[in-house]
């Protein structure tokens, strides 16, 4: 009983150094994992298996969107009258569709057609509208007077730190009134039609501040953990309001049709009846577009889908989850994602404590991390989001630490045993002892084993006698420096023994005299051939490494320089505006500076486009932003948003006019004519402006009102600038 106990705890000592490893490296992964830092890869890898997994089996076909895109704006104008929106909706309830999703504000009258409008809204109970709820960025747009509670949900989405829409809130609480997104609304309405019951019970005892624990909800037969601050990546989340992550499907699954295809008759009743039919902007201009997991792209900006789509996206989740079980996403929790990188880390550990050969534990290692990957992406597959990142940094720092610690240990034993060695007389390492004449005299068994030959056919020989030419030739040279300069020294060297095997060995050399002053030759032989083999793939790996590196770092520098700066004219690109806009307003806040906001459109671009062709038009757009440049200082930011419209940050102005005086000397600028390749072009600019702290606060509030001026102006005759307000 004890001599089983004795030997497992031996084992355990010798093992102590891998559980200490793994243990550090398990709770530095957690401590980084709790500073956030690593979520934003996990929210890439996310993104990107989301995007590998195979298409749905069919598309969802119980969602038709009704796009109204540019061409439908040019038609009927923006913001589209209640008069049109009401004849749409007439067009479309005629097709006796279940639910109608008017994903369009119309909470102030858009005359003419408003009382029409109103009417169809209260004869229409199948019809849910949209409210924006107030929080800290955006201002609250009321509901249609019109519309029952039952018929209003809010829109708001919740976005994640790098831009990206992961979340669905269902449900929220404003001054203490239950309020319920648009999306449920329509998924209720869609199941109370098909099935008789609704999706979920109301919220009314929840409230918006968290809770220690909320009550679970039910879809179908799967239960709804209400998405937490620190659920799977990550880390202090804001999970107010009862929020659920979204298993997205690809937007091009859901069937669309345009507003005009609707409006004259193109798309079939029948194609319609039973569906759920959502209508929303799609047109760029309308400027309702986000990032999603589908929208990475490697090498250009990402494709960006509109709210609308998005609002697709959540109530097919929660229909499908109904209806069909389609799986919702759920987390490994709390101590689990610890024990889940405690158990990779392990893996990374003791591979490299069991296989010592670097190919081998690196072939291991590549394996085991294919695995980590495989189980991740089948647990997406079945509807859980695993943690990749954390797991597979600690395998791989446990691996790195463990072997840099093993290395360290067979270095130390290898110079204790050679510190031993040269204090007894019976060392294994190769020995041989030569006169002046270069001949063996004295040589221990080890260096017959290591030459191959027999004791008496090395005795009194030279080395020309037993090695190759070449060989013998160094051996000579090295021992002649050694007996003229009376200084031990120590080579690498080849050997090569009587069966044609070849050594790299390093050997030491020194002088010895005896009592009569006869002078010998000790020598001894180490085989290095191992470590040089060791060494020369360590300088392979680094050298590629360092190779891989540096690629990375040019693909993050070029994606950077995509993310934020537009691939046409080398402007700040939308992203940067909103975070440039951000940081300005907030130095102007501190220091009490003004800060001034142009919003440019070029009048004239399309007729240039159309007539000259997009190649001139491009190179109009590169000289217009050139010219904008030059008209601002330094510290001033250009950026274009898109299509022909630009916008310019002007960050400590120091009077009020000074907008317009910097927006006259662009417009001034941009009338002279463009000689561009063999075609003489003019185009004018209509100018927008607003005035930090003067017009707004918030960059919603004052790119809205300097976009409203710019509309003005263009209305008043265009060429001209226009103060917000």
């Amino acid at each position: 009983m004890l001599k089983p106990l004795r030997r497992f705890t031996s084992r355990l000592l010798r093992q102590q150094s891998l559980f200490v490893i793994v243990g550090s490296v398990t709770l530095l992964v957690i401590g980084i994992r709790w500073t956030g830092i690593l979520q934003g890869w996990e929210w890439a890898v996310w993104d990107a298996l989301v995007r590998s997994r195979p298409p749905a089996t069919a598309p969802e076909d119980r969602i038709m969107i009704v796009k109204v895109e540019e061409s439908d704006l040019q038609k009927y104008d923006y913001p589209l009258s209640d008069g049109d929106v009401a004849t749409l909706l007439d067009i479309i309830a005629a097709a006796q569709p279940n639910v109608i999703g008017l994903d369009i504000y119309r909470g102030e009258a858009r005359e003419p057609g408003h009382d029409r409008l109103m009417n169809t809204i209260q004869r229409l109970p199948n019809l849910v509208v949209i409210e924006q709820l107030e929080d800290d960025e955006k201002i609250g747009i009321d509901p249609p007077p019109a519309a029952t509670p039952e018929q209003v949900g809010f829109n708001n989405v919740v976005i994640d730190a790098d831009g990206v829409i992961r979340r669905s809130i269902f449900f929220w609480h404003l001054d203490g009134e239950a309020k319920t997104s648009f999306s449920v609304r329509v998924a209720e309405a869609y199941l109370a039609a098909n099935q008789g019951e609704g999706l979920l019970a109301g919220p009314e005892q929840r409230r918006w501040g968290r809770q220690p624990a909320l009550s679970p909800g039910r879809l179908g037969e799967q239960t709804v953990y209400w998405f937490e601050p620190n659920h799977g990546p990550y880390v202090r989340a804001d999970a107010q309001g009862y929020q659920v992550v979204v298993n997205p499907r690809n937007p091009a699954q859901f069937k669309t049709v345009t507003m005009e295809e609707v409006m004259t008759g193109a798309v079939p009743a029948e194609q319609m009846r039973d569906r759920i039919i959502l209508i929303g902007y799609t047109a760029n201009s309308v400027k309702d577009y986000f990032n999603g997991p589908y929208s990475a792209e490697l090498f250009q900006a990402p494709t960006q889908f509109s709210g609308v789509e998005f609002h697709a996206n959540f109530i097919s989740q929660m229909i499908s989850a109904e209806l069909d079980g389609r799986s919702l996403i759920r987390f490994g929790w709390g101590e689990a994602e610890w024990l889940w990188i405690l158990l990779w880390a392990g893996v990374g550990g003791g591979i490299v404590w069991k296989v010592r050969s670097p190919l081998g534990h690196t072939t291991l290692l590549l394996g085991s991390a294919t695995l980590l990957g495989s189980i991740v992406y089948g647990a997406l597959l079945v509807g859980w989001w695993l943690p990749l990142v954390p797991p597979l940094l600690g395998m791989g720092s446990a691996a790195i630490i463990l072997t840099s610690y093993l290395a360290y240990q067979e270095e130390e034993f290898k110079r204790s045993t050679e510190f031993l060695r040269s204090i007894i007389d019976n060392i294994p390492d190769p020995i041989f002892v030569k006169d002046p004449t270069h001949r063996w005299m004295i040589f221990n068994q080890a260096f017959c084993d290591f030459s191959g030959y027999e004791r008496s056919q090395i005795l009194g020989k030279t080395n020309s006698e037993i090695f190759t030419a070449v060989e013998s030739e160094q051996f000579n040279q090295e021992e002649a420096w050694v007996f003229e300069h009376q200084t031990p020294r120590e080579t690498e060297e080849k050997y090569t023994s009587s069966d044609g095997l070849t050594y790299l060995s390093a050997t030491k050399r020194s002088l010895h005299k005896d009592a009569a002053g006869n002078v010998f030759l000790v020598g001894v032989i180490h085989d290095i051939t191992e470590r040089k083999r060791i060494e020369e793939e360590l300088r392979r790996t680094t050298a590629e490494l360092t190779r891989s590196n540096s690629e990375l770092q040019k693909t993050q520098t070029h994606l950077q320089r995509l993310a934020y700066y537009d691939s046409l004219t080398g402007l700040a690109n939308r992203k940067s505006f909103f975070e440039s806009l951000k940081a300005s307003l907030n130095w102007g806040r501190d220091n009490g500076k003004l800060v001034g906001l142009l919003y440019l459109d070029l009048d004239g671009f399309k007729a240039v486009n159309d007539s000259l062709g997009h190649h001139v038009g491009d190179l109009l757009l590169q000289a217009v932003a050139k010219r904008i440049t030059h008209c601002l200082r330094d510290s001033d930011i250009v950026a274009r948003l898109g299509g022909d419209e630009f916008t310019v940050i002007l960050p400590g102005i120091k009077k009020h006019n000074d907008t317009g005086i910097v927006s006259e000397k662009i417009i001034s600028t941009l009338a002279q004519p463009y000689q561009l390749e063999d075609h003489e072009v003019g185009v004018t600019v209509s100018i927008g402006s607003s005035l930090f702290p003067k017009d707004g606060e918030t960059e919603e509030v004052l790119i809205n009102k300097a976009d409203h001026a710019m509309y003005c102006a263009k209305n008043g005759g265009r060429n001209q600038h226009q103060m917000a307000d």
